[in-house]
């Protein structure tokens, strides 16, 4: 066992369970989760992925937090010091630090426009607008150079502040703030969703299941979509993993994480389907969803100025927890690792990110011609990470644990030193070693012949 006594972690266990949440509920839940439901056909695509989040996603990230936990380091560190004389494990760590730094690059584009979608939304630049105009808007918004790099680079600062203020200050302080936040602004958005005319219909899309609308591309991507939503792989997790107190009980942790990412992504749809079926919308709008079709609904609700407000301020604070926890993967090496200042650290990692991520946001402006192996920037970062660095770097974890770290170190992290009962760890063992690396396998090869 390895102990860290500088390694400054959470204060309390709804401390942890909020900021891991936090890092976990972000613009997949919100943004990609409703558009890949309305692509699949609605009630059984959700329950496809309610399942693979119970059978793979909590066991993959409790396997992140008994590395974070049992190290008490940094994803680097982390295997460094749980790997003994098998050094090799480290790159590992570097793996996940250069997922993060590229999922930061261009998941800040997209969080910098719900920003500029707050401001437009309060300002009254989306109402009365056809759906033609408010497709227009979102692509000369996109396409142009200054507005989207200055909120880019807003949406950075604000992560970095809060990053410089410290795990506990910062993080878990600020996870307590925004997560009730968040829930409560979604509650508010399905109860108005919920009482225009012709909701039921949403709710029948989305909760009741047609497996004639399921193909087997929609339950891979059920698959990838239940993994990704939960942050697995790119060592998030198991940075704050090792936040978490010893005395904390990981397997309930893991799973009121688990749930409350299931939650919000079910609200989400709440709040998405019954108004795009109220107004005639098409539910299978795949990306432009959100940020063209919903800014439509809102003009055709009362008091729809208000709601779009509301609906892109909590599509921005989830944005924001998921920045949150991807800087800190980055800052957490640099401090640990190279001996930075959290302050120095945080500012070199958010310029640096803003120069590789500009060239992101450019790709849908000025950049847009500009491809590799036939993508965008932006196009080029997601495949490289979804497709391959996260799942890769998952397979291995569960490898490393699964089959080269003691298996009596494994329970005993997860017992708390033998003080808890853990009834269910074979299962979870059985599920480390072969269902979850067969299901990560399973999503590499898609991706790869997708």
């Amino acid at each position: 066992m390895s102990t860290n006594p500088t390694h400054r972690g959470f204060t309390s266990n709804i401390g942890a369970i909020l900021a891991a949440a936090g890092g976990a509920v972000g613009l997949g839940n919100i943004w990609r989760f409703p558009y890949m439901l309305g692509q699949n056909g609605g009630g059984a695509f959700l329950l496809v992925y309610i399942i693979f989040v119970l059978l793979i996603g909590i066991p993959l990230m409790m396997t992140e937090f008994i590395i974070g936990r049992r190290s008490q380091r940094n994803v680097v560190g982390a295997y460094r010091a749980l790997s003994g004389p098998r050094k090799g494990w480290v790159l590992l760590g570097i793996f996940g630090i250069v997922s993060a730094f590229l999922i930061y690059a261009f998941y800040s584009v997209v969080a910098g426009w719900t920003l500029n979608y707050i401001v437009m939304a309060a300002g009254g630049k989306l109402s009365g607008l056809d759906p033609a105009a408010v497709a227009q808007e979102f692509s000369f918004f996109t396409q142009g150079s200054f507005w989207p790099l200055f909120y880019q680079l807003l949406f950075l600062i604000l992560t970095g502040a809060v990053i410089t203020m410290g795990v506990q200050k910062g993080i878990e302080n600020m996870a307590k703030i925004l997560m009730p936040i968040l829930f409560l602004l979604l509650l508010l958005m399905c109860v108005r969703s919920l009482t225009l005319s012709g909701s039921h219909e949403g709710l029948r899309f989305l909760f009741e299941p047609d497996f004639s609308k399921l193909t087997g591309k929609g339950v891979l991507s059920a698959l990838g979509q239940s993994f990704f939503s939960l942050s697995i792989g790119m060592g998030a997790m198991i940075t704050y993993g090792s936040y978490i107190r010893k005395e904390d009980r990981l397997f309930k942790t893991s799973i009121w994480i688990a749930l409350c990412d299931l939650i919000v992504a079910i609200l989400a749809g709440v709040v998405i389907f019954p108004a795009v079926f109220a107004f005639g919308m098409d539910p299978a709008s795949g990306p432009e969803l959100v940020y063209v079709v919903l800014p439509n609904v809102f003009n055709n609700m009362p008091a729809g100025a208000l709601f779009a407000v509301l609906f892109f301020l909590l599509l921005g604070i989830a944005a924001l927890t998921s920045t949150i926890s991807l800087l800190e993967i980055i800052v957490a090496f640099a401090v640990e690792e190279l001996q930075w200042k959290r302050s120095t650290a945080s500012l070199v990692s958010t310029a640096v990110v803003f120069v590789v991520g500009a060239l992101c946001t450019l790709s849908f402006g000025p950049l847009q011609n500009f491809k590799i192996v036939g993508y965008t920037i932006f196009d080029l970062f997601d495949l490289i990470t979804a497709s391959y660095l996260m799942p890769i770097g998952a397979l291995l974890m569960t490898i490393f644990l699964g089959w080269f770290y003691p298996k009596v170190e494994v329970k005993d992290e997860l017992s708390n030193h033998g003080t808890l009962k853990v009834k269910a760890f074979e299962l979870y063992y059985f599920i480390l070693r072969y269902v979850a690396p067969a299901a990560l396998i399973v999503i590499i090869i898609s991706g790869i012949v997708g």
